[in-house]
């Protein structure tokens, strides 16, 4: 079993993204992040459903550093409840892993 984890979240704004994933790069509590293509994205919000177009961002780090990146997202995102969905990593490639691993050392 890894210690590594996906965090999903999404973003309306893609230079905001943009920005998060690089504050998140720059403090280490991410080795990588992808920003993927704007999707729309249908969700029921106080009673209605809504419709919105984000883009999703994908952060590869390890489990010990999700509490970190967890409050940075609420801190920097427009949503007054963003996601945010934390998903272990099963196996991966140990190379890859190792990887991950020394891009969120201190």
């Amino acid at each position: 079993m890894s210690d590594r984890i996906l965090i999903l979240t999404t973003h309306p704004d893609r230079a905001a993204a943009g920005d998060l994933a690089r504050v998140l790069l720059e403090q280490r509590l991410a080795a990588c992040i992808n920003i993927l293509p704007k999707m729309d994205s249908i969700y029921r919000w106080e009673g209605q459903i809504e419709t919105g177009k984000e883009y999703q961002l994908v952060i590869k780090t390890r489990a010990a550093r999700y509490a970190a990146v967890e409050q940075l997202i609420q801190q920097r995102h427009p949503y007054e409840l963003p996601e945010i969905i934390c998903l272990s990593v099963a196996e991966g490639l140990p190379a890859y892993l190792g990887w991950i691993d020394e891009m969120t050392h201190d």
